[in-house]
């Protein structure tokens, strides 16, 4: 199969990828299997055969360490790695001590394992990779936690010296630092995939590329987003894109190490989306920015008045906003998340700006809260709701256009959640007669575009998945729409006849 990428290398990143041929967008480039998988760094307690979150400890009968079950223990992932080294030595795990600083070896113990199991893997695709040793050396307080929980751990009490050097161990460390992804498991975990090809990608804050897990297996596929030129380079993402630019540059720095200077990153209004942008709380219409988002302790400055708040102040704003944000995720999905979203809105209309990338958070929430959480089911909404659900989502819509362009999942899921939010507010106003026939089927066919534009996007996800179920059922959806616009047409003009 010939490739629809190349590898290629210069002074300032190192390795990259290209087109090798015009991509389509939503066009697949490649499906890597995993070189590993396990626990990202600072993971809650979960089973090491199915990766689901644990309440509490359950052992391996084998080698004493967390799983689910039996079924779980026996899951080769487990008992041909972890399991198998943790029983021939008789190293338990603890279960009165910290479940995260324990759980740091799994994943670079399996890839030193499978390092041995595929060494032309390995030596091709893995040991290359970057590792920025100097970086981790230079935070300590990390470093030597990582040399107590992984290396000296791996090397002394899991008598693996004969095996693997110091060094290699603490190289694998930082190759799993910087060049894992998230996966999602099945279970809806968080995990960490090493997936070698994909690491090459350089990062870009508006991505032209796409991955998703296929269901089951460790597989990534990647896809494009957007049409690419042939020669042009091919971008991923190490970061969420709906975040702002202070947070996206210090999560890079602070994960990855390196500073971000892309396109989006440069612009102190963030391509035009003012995701990082402040209200200004001394002039009527001023906004505030960062004088250089490109330096984290660059002046904020009002664009219209002398009114000025240092870097150091609008952090302190931001992690009063995080952590109020994050006491909302904790609040359980129904009507009291609905109340609790629509009151932090209202709090931060003073001093955010109104595309601000925590207000789009809310949104996001809110959007998936209409129509779901209990008392908001879509047949209670009444048309005052759905014309909010509706106008969420669309200015969702104008951010992602922006910084998540093309077949992606989140538009594909929001424009899917603006449909059913237009079809049931489009029906009521013609039942109520607000709306004529006409205008009715005009903003029917609309609603029927967007339907179609959502199920070409999420019906690209892997087979299996709750994207790709909503992305076929659309697709069979918008056949039935149209016709359904096309009988209200019919009955009309018999009716005229009559």
């Amino acid at each position: 199969m010939v490739s629809k990428f190349f590898v290629k290398k210069n002074n300032k990143v190192g390795r990259y990828c290209t087109a090798a041929c015009h991509l389509s967008a939503g066009e697949a480039i490649f499906c890597e299997e995993a070189f590993s998988v396990g626990p990202k760094s600072g993971s809650p307690l979960l089973c090491l055969g199915c990766h689901k979150a644990l309440d509490e400890v359950k052992t391996c009968n084998k080698c004493r360490w967390p799983v689910c079950n039996e079924e779980c223990s026996k899951q080769e992932i487990h008992s041909k790695n972890e399991c198998a080294i943790f029983s021939s030595v008789g190293v338990k795990f603890n279960l009165d001590g910290d479940a995260s600083a324990q759980l740091e070896c799994i994943t670079v113990l399996r890839t030193l394992l499978e390092s041995e199991r595929d060494a032309t893997r390995w030596n091709d695709e893995v040991v290359v990779l970057e590792d920025h040793t100097n970086d981790r050396k230079a935070r300590p307080e990390f470093w030597s936690a990582e040399q107590i929980n992984v290396v000296d751990f791996l090397y002394e009490k899991c008598k693996l010296r004969s095996r693997f050097k110091k060094d290699t161990i603490q190289k694998v460390c930082g190759i799993l630092e910087v060049n894992c992804f998230e996966v999602i498991t099945e279970e809806y975990s968080s995990i960490r995939g090493l997936y070698p090809k994909l690491a090459i990608m350089s990062h870009n804050c508006v991505a032209n590329t796409t991955h998703s897990k296929i269901l089951n297996e460790h597989k990534m596929i990647v896809r494009t987003t957007v049409a690419v030129k042939e020669g042009d380079e091919l971008y991923s993402s190490y970061t969420r894109s709906t975040e702002s630019t202070l947070l996206r540059r210090v999560k890079l720095w602070d994960s990855k190490f390196f500073h971000c200077q892309c396109q989006r990153c440069s612009d102190p209004t963030e391509l035009g989306t003012h995701l990082n942008t402040l209200k200004c709380t001394k002039c009527d219409n001023g906004l505030i920015f960062s004088a250089d988002p490109l330096d984290n302790d660059a002046p904020w400055n009002c664009n219209l008045c002398d009114n000025a708040i240092t870097a150091a102040g609008v952090q302190k704003v931001y992690k009063v906003v995080q952590d109020e944000l994050e006491e909302l995720e904790q609040i359980p999905f129904g009507p009291e998340k609905i109340e609790a979203a629509e009151k932090r809105l209202k709090q931060y209309k003073s001093f955010l700006h109104p595309r601000h990338a925590f207000k789009l958070a809310l949104w996001h929430e809110l959007m998936l809260l209409y129509g779901r959480a209990e008392g908001y089911s879509l047949d209670m909404l009444p048309d005052i709701l759905l014309e909010r659900k509706a106008e969420m989502c669309r200015n969702l819509l104008q951010t992602y256009d922006v910084i998540e362009p093309g077949y992606t999942r989140v538009r594909g899921v929001t424009l899917y959640e603006l449909h059913v939010a237009l079809l049931l507010y489009n029906r009521s106003q013609y039942e109520y007669r607000v709306l004529t026939l006409d205008k009715f089927k005009a903003e029917m066919k609309k609603v029927a575009d967007i339907l179609e534009e959502s199920g070409k996007i999420l019906s690209l996800e892997p087979e299996g998945s709750q994207e790709f179920t909503i992305g076929l059922s659309a697709l069979n959806s918008v056949a039935q729409l149209r016709e359904s616009v096309e009988k209200l047409k019919e009955e009309s003009e018999n009716k005229i006849d009559e």
